[in-house]
């Protein structure tokens, strides 16, 4: 039997489980632990029988409860490589110094080297061998030439007047070279080499066998495992058949989904400022489809958001209109799917109404009881797990 139950969509998290023959995953994590539980339980779903966490992408209300739910669960993590990297840098944040703070951490680093240098041949000594001197200046020569190079180079970077005096507070427009950048969380992404894995590959952070897994504190990016997949390429988690696609989002890789299994076909695609011939390409030939139908155009306008949320909003790597939405259910949808499912409403800028009614016209002269029955997914509570 195949299940699809949407535990919550919206800005304020993101998760559905689908299963199929053995294998059940989840889809996004944008719950807290405690929260995705008691809503697979409310679902008739068990916590215990997920078998995998599969990411679209990685702002905060799909990936939210993601680390915790892993580890307490011990199940690996589906990401596209850009995605995880981002994931990483968002649980890794990094502090700002200034160009003088920069300045006195290269002229540190150079004097420990020179003392480094300087010692070497000192232990060579007390061992008895003889003192080569002449290795000793080569040495001093080169550590003085790089120390010339940097500091010239910081130099030449260095702003004058008044900028440099606002530079020392603090970098100008609020951008910084990345050698002024330090990471000050125990794990730095931009290195991550646990984590350079192939496509078909694990990722899993390495770790000697019988060694607790470090604490979140210590190293919150850490999983029991990491499965990388790209955007474009079919792959299987156990039962399931997924096959991705990139969407227009703007996050690191957002891709969007179709799974397949005993047959049945469910299309995912939320988040996207619109659809391009790729995802439309993508959701043909459906059973079930979860399509964003995320804000009424004159409410979002006439809405609390500051206007340049607005705007990332409207743009093509925002969010789907109940208008876009329809667009396509009216002339780019082939009307196979037995359930369509409109997902991703804003609290704020739509309501489940006004979405309703726009698809429903769309949907004129093909809803009938065994294809394009329209239901909405709530932030607030579990849809009722469909069954195939």
């Amino acid at each position: 039997m195949v299940r699809f139950t949407v535990l919550a969509s919206g800005s304020k998290g993101n998760a559905t489980v689908l299963s199929g023959g053995r294998t059940r995953i989840l889809v996004d994590c944008g719950l807290s632990c405690r929260e995705l539980f008691r809503r697979m339980k409310l679902a008739g779903e068990d916590p215990e029988t997920l078998d995998a966490i599969l990411i679209t992408h990685e702002h905060s209300d799909h990936v939210g409860g993601l680390a915790v739910t892993a580890r307490k669960l011990n199940i690996p993590v589906y990401f596209t490589e850009g995605t995880h990297r981002a994931w990483m840098r968002w649980l890794s944040p990094r502090r700002q110094m200034t160009y003088a703070q920069w300045l006195e951490q290269v002229r540190r680093q150079a004097a420990e080297r020179r003392a480094e240098a300087q010692s070497e041949p000192d232990a060579t000594a007390q061992a008895g061998e003889p003192d080569d001197e002449t290795d000793l200046t080569e040495t001093e020569q080169k550590i003085e030439t790089e120390e010339e190079r940097v500091l010239g180079e910081a130099a030449e970077a260095q702003p004058s007047g008044a900028d440099a005096r606002a530079d020392s507070a603090g970098f100008l427009h609020g951008q910084r070279p990345a050698a002024f950048t330090e990471p000050i969380s125990a794990t730095e992404p931009a290195s991550a080499g646990a984590y350079e894995a192939p496509a078909s590959q694990s990722a899993s952070a390495l770790k000697p066998e019988n060694e607790d897994p470090p604490s979140r504190k210590d190293d919150p990016t850490w999983l029991p495992a990491v499965e990388y997949f790209q955007a474009g390429e079919p792959f299987e988690i156990g039962d399931l058949a997924v096959s991705s696609f990139t969407i227009p989002h703007d996050a690191a890789d957002p891709v969007g989904f179709v799974f397949r299994a005993e047959g049945v076909r469910m299309g995912f695609a939320t988040d996207l400022g619109y659809i391009p011939p790729n995802v439309k390409a993508q959701l043909r030939g459906l059973d079930l489809l979860l399509l964003e139908s995320n804000h009424d155009l004159e409410m979002l306008r006439d809405g609390p958001y500051p206007w340049a949320v607005k705007q990332r909003v409207l743009s093509r790597v925002g969010h789907l209109s109940n208008e876009a939405a329809a667009a396509f259910l009216e002339d780019g949808y082939d009307g196979q799917a037995a359930y369509v499912i409109l997902a991703h409403l804003s609290e704020s800028n739509n309501l489940p109404e006004l979405a309703r009614i726009t698809a429903e016209r769309a949907l004129v002269g093909r809803a009938s009881l065994l294809a394009n029955r329209l239901l909405l997914a709530s932030q607030q509570e579990p849809l009722s797990p469909i069954a195939f």
